[in-house]
Formats: C-alpha cells, sequence, structure tokens
C-alpha cells in the first residue's frame, strides 16, 4: 500500500533581497496577493491536497509567518462583537489546528537542500510534500499542483514526483530542467534526467520544474553527506540525482498558470490575476485595468 502524503515542508528563511526595502521588517512570503499572503495561498493548496501537517523551515526576523497561522483571540472577539461572522468564518477556517504547524530554524543559508535536511526530524520516515512558497501555482481546472501531484502519486504507486511547466528554450539556462521518459498515465511520465541551468544547445527538454515535489523520506541520508554544489550550497538536485539511481522520479505536467513571486514582475502578474478571479472585485476591477493600460 502506498503511503499517503501527510507532511509537506515550506522553506521560508530567505532574505528576500530582490523586494527591498519593503522586506527589510517583513518577510518576503507575507507580502500579498490581492488579499492574502503569498505563504498562505501556498499553504491552502497544500490543505487542499489533503496535507495534514506543515513545516516552515524559517529563519531570523519571520515570526510574523508564525504568527499569522495561530489564532488571534482578540481578533476573534471583535468580529465576533460586530457581528462580522462570515469574516471570522474566513479566519477560523484559515487557521491551522493544534499541532498542525511546526517552526524550525535554518540557522545558516546554505541552499533549498540545507533547507529539507532541516526538516528531517519532524517528517520521519515517510514521504513529503515541498512547496517553494515564491511560486504561486494557479489552475485551470480548480484542481490545485499538489492534488494533481497526489492523484499522479496514486497512480504509479509511489515514488517521487516533479512538477514541470514549459519554458521558452532561450530560457532553459534560469531553471532546472528535465528530460522525459515513457508517459504513464496523462500528463505523467518518467524522468530520465535532470539538469540544472543548462544552455538551450544542450537541454534535454524546455520542462523546467515549477517548486513542488513529492519525494521519499531517503533523501534525507543523502543531503546530511551532500557536497555544496551551485552558489556553494547544498542543492537539492544533486541529492535527488543521486536518489534516481535507487527510485523512481516522475513528472507531473501542472495544468494552470505560474507565477514566480520571488520577482517583481512574476508577483505584479500574480496580483492581476487573482484580483482578475476574484469575484469581490474582478468586476470593479477590470475596466480600471482597462482604462490604465489604454492611458500607457
Amino acid at each position: 500500500m502506498v503511503k499517503p502524503i501527510r507532511k509537506a515542508i515550506l522553506p521560508v528563511a530567505g532574505l528576500g533581497t530582490r523586494f527591498l526595502p519593503a522586506t527589510k521588517a517583513v518577510p518576503k512570503e507575507m507580502l500579498t496577493v490581492v488579499d492574502r499572503p503569498v505563504v498562505q495561498h501556498v499553504v491552502d493548496e497544500a490543505r487542499a491536497a489533503g496535507i495534514e501537517h506543515i513545516v516552515f523551515v524559517t529563519g531570523r526576523n519571520k515570526g510574523v509567518i508564525e504568527d499569522h497561522f495561530d489564532r488571534q483571540y482578540e481578533l476573534e472577539d471583535t468580529l465576533n462583537e460586530r457581528g462580522k461572522t462570515q469574516m471570522l468564518e474566513m479566519l477560523r477556517h484559515e487557521t491551522m489546528g493544534p499541532g498542525a504547524t511546526s517552526f524550525t530554524r535554518q540557522q545558516l543559508p546554505l541552499g533549498l537542500g540545507h533547507a529539507v535536511w532541516c526538516a528531517r526530524d519532524i517528517i520521519g520516515n515517510e514521504p513529503f510534500a515541498l512547496l517553494l512558497p515564491d511560486m504561486l501555482h494557479k489552475p485551470t481546472n480548480g484542481k490545485g499542483c499538489l492534488a494533481q501531484m497526489a492523484e499522479a502519486y496514486a497512480k504509479t504507486g509511489g515514488g517521487n514526483h516533479i512538477a514541470v511547466y514549459e519554458v521558452p528554450p532561450e530560457q532553459t539556462d534560469q531553471y532546472g530542467i528535465v528530460g522525459l521518459g515513457d508517459e504513464v498515465a496523462d500528463g505523467v511520465h518518467r524522468i530520465a534526467g535532470m539538469v540544472e541551468k543548462p544552455k538551450k544547445d544542450v537541454a534535454p527538454s524546455n520542462l523546467a520544474i515549477s517548486g513542488r515535489y513529492i519525494l521519499q523520506p531517503e533523501i534525507f541520508e543523502l543531503l546530511a553527506t551532500q557536497e555544496r554544489g551551485a552558489g556553494n550550497e547544498i542543492q537539492l538536485t544533486d541529492s535527488m540525482l543521486k536518489l534516481a539511481r535507487e527510485q523512481d522520479f516522475y513528472s507531473v505536467t501542472f495544468d494552470g498558470a505560474i507565477y514566480d513571486c520571488g520577482s517583481k514582475l512574476g508577483f505584479l502578474m500574480a496580483n492581476v490575476a487573482y484580483a482578475l478571479d476574484n469575484p469581490e472585485i474582478a468586476d470593479t476591477f477590470r475596466p480600471e485595468l482597462d482604462a490604465l493600460l489604454a492611458k500607457n
């Protein structure tokens, strides 16, 4: 029987230097896309896929993230007294339950692989999801990216899964790129290889890793002894390549749009896309946006 995916890791220790001065005192993960922080969108995706426990790998000055996912009794009492029951229920629904979150410090800026390794004791000996909070995945059919991956995980009987999406061939040197093998289900392929930021003429495809993973716990043993790679950091891709010699890896092509909220352009695009899809403001936002574009 395939072990279910119950836990997820969210690495949130980054400094967010590309958004200074906005991120001088506010974590980049707490910048809002329409009406909620970026990290809340990602947590919503994880919970919709059945994740029961989220491990946040944090750093200094990230305490506000922990506060955000905690209950605020004073705020709840005020909303209740003012009869704002709908807003109160929304806050309660989005608050993680007791014991459903863990926070551990990365302490040293040694890269994504190191951040994942820091969560090893909390995850334990079971498969887990990894979601990069910079990357927002907006689905086409209403089913989130991790939910799509969980379906593929069940169909293949386990293994390791990586979400991918198409990028322009001339941009492959900006991403981790996968090479595809046989198709085992609709949109699901065996991965024949992974290359970090290859040039266009040597890239095995134009399918980039999108920041969503389902990984087996054996990755922790490899990360523990992984030497530093690109950027003098412990690269997750290096350990995944070693694990791929012993276990199956699959790609899942995400059905939707992806916004890199670690960049200013991606963050602005995400705000526009989510605003146009928000029933509270879409009808009034669209004509304002059209008028603004007409002036420029």
